[in-house]
């Protein structure tokens, strides 16, 4: 999923800057159409925007109210890059966007409507869930709807026609990487042009590594970027390299992962809807994955990158300072929360995994069954990077940085160096 770029453009409250249209919210003004919740959404792609088309009509055949939602779509590129002046110009009623930092740092804004009133009647949901949805006033701010889980990604034919083992140890799988390209296959699908693929790759290395608790202290502005650790992980990651498909700061995740589709690739670090959406239904039961390999044990397999996905209320829109509106708009949310509202969308997108214990898991794929066991059994779970740290830090200094170091990995001491300098002036400011 896309997610570069808050403030690429513009610092925070450049208002000055004019809003993409394609951007902007159909906003009918205060008390306009009160039974229609405008929700803005940034899935573009045709497998969830069907998925959630599907939500949204129940949500309107249930209502007693006769409510309805208006959905505007948005390439999921373009929305994330625009999220901020979104936010702080004329706004849908209901947005999606993400847990953990991402919507912390808006909360912290003022740019989010409190709802923690719908949270004291939410059944369903862990103190995880709650925590990730939780702002630093300790109010909530997301309806969380779904997760998913990052892993090393493959097709089972490829890996049965070669016999092929999923490696444990990093060294296993420098060594299967090694292999594959003996066989003539790129041994692990690469993309960064999107800015933020690659960070799945960076985090792994790091939690690996170091453990999970450097990973969050690193991502929110608390340890150096030139402490050795972190030169450790960058020196790791050159091993890697040589056996990545070439011209990644080129390459987009969906080309990426049609070339593991193609069987032209034979691995890729991706999160579950990346390569699941790539792949025709007729082979999706050829998808199969295994954990990030061990780098050091005393670490383990203990964190896993499960980022998650839900709906806020924009504290802008127009029409939510109509009482009528927000009625309408909690009343969505409400419905988005329950089993139900998650069984229907999960029908028709099987690349995601239901985050209300209350629902359905019984017509889960093998894919989603053994997602959801490697999450269960991990000790910590990651937003991932642009989600763990600010978005401004995450934005103007993590994605040009990685890009530079696919580009040039030899000067990882001018890398940190440059990173530090920026991460000692962005988190000064908090």
């Amino acid at each position: 999923m896309s997610r570069r770029g808050l403030l690429r453009s513009a610092a925070f409250g450049a208002g000055a800057v004019t809003l993409p249209s394609l951007l902007a919210a159909c906003d009918s003004g205060p008390g306009g159409d009160a039974k229609t919740v405008r929700l803005g959404s940034n899935s573009s792609d045709a497998v969830p925007k069907k998925a959630f088309a599907d939500a949204f009509k129940a949500y309107g055949q249930q209502s007693k109210e006769g409510r309805t939602v208006k959905v505007n779509t948005v390439d999921h590129n373009t929305f994330q890059e625009n999220i901020n002046r979104y936010l702080q110009g004329k706004p849908d009623d209901v947005f999606m966007w993400f847990a953990g930092n991402r919507m912390q740092f808006f909360a912290k804004k003022g740019l989010l409507h409190d709802i923690s009133d719908l949270w004291q009647n939410f059944q369903g949901f862990s103190p995880a869930l709650k925590a990730q949805s939780t702002g630093e006033d300790g109010k909530q701010y997301l309806t969380p709807y779904y997760y998913y889980p990052w892993a090393v990604f493959h097709r089972r034919s490829v890996f049965q026609q070669h016999g092929y083992q999923a490696p444990k140890t990093l060294d296993e799988y420098i060594a299967l990487a090694r292999q594959m390209q003996k066989d003539k296959l790129v041994p692990i699908a690469f993309c960064d042009k999107d800015g933020w693929p690659v960070m799945g790759t960076f985090d792994y290395i790091n939690m690996r590594t170091n453990g999970y608790d450097f990973h969050r202290d690193l991502m929110a502005g608390k340890e150096a970027w030139t402490d050795k650790r972190v030169k450790e992980v960058f020196d790791t990651w050159r091993r890697i390299l040589p056996y990545c498909q070439k011209g990644a700061n080129g390459r987009t995740w969906q080309e990426a992962a049609q070339s593991l589709q193609k069987k032209e690739a034979g691995m890729a670090v991706f999160g579950l809807p990346h390569a699941g959406q790539q792949f025709p239904v007729s082979e999706q039961d050829d998808i199969d994955f295994f954990p990030f390999p061990v780098i050091n044990p005393e670490h383990g397999l203990d964190a896993v990158e499960a980022p998650i996905d839900g709906f806020l209320l924009a504290k802008n829109s127009k029409n939510l300072k109509n009482a009528k509106n927000m009625e309408s708009a909690k009343d969505l949310l409400k419905w988005l929360a329950t089993p139900k509202a998650e069984d229907i969308y999960l029908a028709s997108d099987p690349n995601n995994i239901a985050v209300n214990s209350g629902a359905d898991t019984s017509k889960y794929s093998a894919l989603q069954k053994k997602s959801v066991e490697l999450i269960s059994g991990a000790k910590q779970i990651s937003q991932f990077m642009d989600r763990d740290t600010r978005p401004d830090f995450s934005s103007t200094v993590m994605i040009p940085a990685l890009q530079k170091f696919i580009g040039n990995p030899n000067d990882v001491d001018g890398l940190v160096n440059d990173i530090e300098r920026q991460r000692k002036s962005i988190f000064a400011a908090d």
